[in-house]
């Protein structure tokens, strides 16, 4: 136990010196905690994103397009194809036996941003009377719902505070037509907020879609049903489909942009990361060649090299930890919960979300400063182990 006892003390000494080096020590700490609020920063986009799509996602709810088809933009279901997914094995039903579904039909509008007035690619969706009851997390919190066979829309939550013109009241130029805003509706933040809302049976003649959908989202009786579900239409031959859980489907429209963001991530925070660690290693050089003679001393007093490199690697990793904790802490005062709208690169329209610095984000990011204090003690702390003594008691 004596080299452990050893090393106590040596942890506790370098703790109480830290305060003569304050200036570079306050430099490895701020260095780090400027690499870690980065890195959390970046990667809170990603993990907005992906919360926005999860929270969409149901594993009870089935997600049907056209085979081959990557998204609802690219995906075209014809009335006879609507039929058949509805009567098939699986599905739900309401109070009065009729199948929970909706046939929706998917398409892209220009509405300008609130900051900049650029044009933007909004989806807007045109739904079935099946909609709600497959998505009760939706809301009406200002106005009123469409009514059906009008030219009405009701706005999302995250698209009425990115895009201009989609207040209650509002005229809206889409198609062939002209759509009154009547509604504002909160959907817990899920994908669904990034949208506008009509009717599918009023929006389809106005681009042209009369006899088509894009998509059909099927309630399930439960969970378990997906698999029957899923056979008795793939198996059909006079229907060609994908099927889906809305779990699946919006866990491979996240891929792409959590894809793009964990790269900008990697690279961006590489790079600080080795400026960190120079940081680091210079701050600790310092510190050992500034205390040479005490080091020295303790040596000459019997404590051993173990314990003198492992105290140097300790105060390093507990610079790294407060450099850690404090970048992690301005990540979450600065970024989260702060609502911005990205491109969905699968159906190029933009997704509103809210950055989310959780938990998990902050403890890899101290993890990574960890990663820089290891580094960055590690070689200062051979080289106060393999200090000869008898040079070291001659410095002044």
């Amino acid at each position: 136990m004596k080299p452990f006892r050893q090393l106590a003390a040596l942890i506790a000494f370098n703790v109480r010196t830290l305060r003569g080096r304050l200036g570079s020590a306050g430099a490895a700490v701020f260095g780090i905690a400027g690499v870690v609020a980065v890195l959390v920063g970046v990667l809170s986009i990603g993990e907005g994103f992906r919360r926005v799509m999860v929270v969409a996602g149901k594993p009870d709810t089935a997600m049907v397009l056209r085979a081959g088809a990557d998204n609802e933009m690219t995906s075209v279901l014809l009335r006879d194809d609507v039929e058949l997914i509805r009567n098939a094995p699986g599905v739900a039903k309401d109070a009065q036996g009729k199948p929970l579904l909706s046939p929706e039909l998917y398409v892209v509008v220009d509405l300008p941003k609130r900051s900049s007035h650029t044009d933007a690619n909004v989806p807007l969706r045109g739904i079935s009377q099946g909609a709600f009851a497959i998505r009760p997390e939706v809301k009406i919190i200002e106005g009123r719902t469409f009514e059906w066979g009008k030219n009405e829309v009701i706005v999302g939550r995250g698209a009425h505070s990115e895009f201009a013109g989609t207040d209650v009241g509002s005229e809206l130029h889409f198609g062939t037509n002209v759509w009154k805003v009547v509604g504002i509706f909160d959907a817990k933040g899920s994908i669904s907020e990034s949208e506008l809302w009509s009717d599918a049976a009023v929006l389809g003649p106005a681009y042209q879609r009369h006899a088509s959908n894009s998509i059909v989202i099927a309630k399930l009786a439960s969970p378990a049903s997906f698999q029957q579900f899923k056979d008795a239409l793939t198996s059909d031959p006079k229907l060609s489909v994908k099927v889906q859980t809305e779990t699946e489907y919006y866990e491979s429209q996240s891929r792409t942009l959590r894809g793009l963001v964990t790269g900008l991530a990697f690279i961006v925070c590489s790079l600080m990361g080795v400026g960190a660690i120079f940081g680091a290693l210079n701050t600790m050089y310092t510190a050992v060649a500034a205390r040479a003679r005490e080091i020295a001393t303790l040596e000459a007093l019997g404590f051993g090299g173990f314990a003198v490199m492992m105290s140097v690697i300790v105060e390093a990793l507990l610079l790294a930890v407060a450099g850690g904790v404090l970048g992690a802490g301005l990540a979450y005062v600065a970024f989260d919960g702060y609502r911005a709208a990205t491109m969905n690169w699968q159906t190029f329209s933009q997704v509103t979300f809210a950055f989310d610095v959780n938990a998990r984000l902050m403890t890899w990011a101290i993890v990574y400063a960890l990663f820089i204090g290891l580094v960055g003690g590690f070689f200062p702390a051979i080289r106060a182990a393999r200090m000869p003594v008898a040079n070291a008691l001659r410095e002044r």
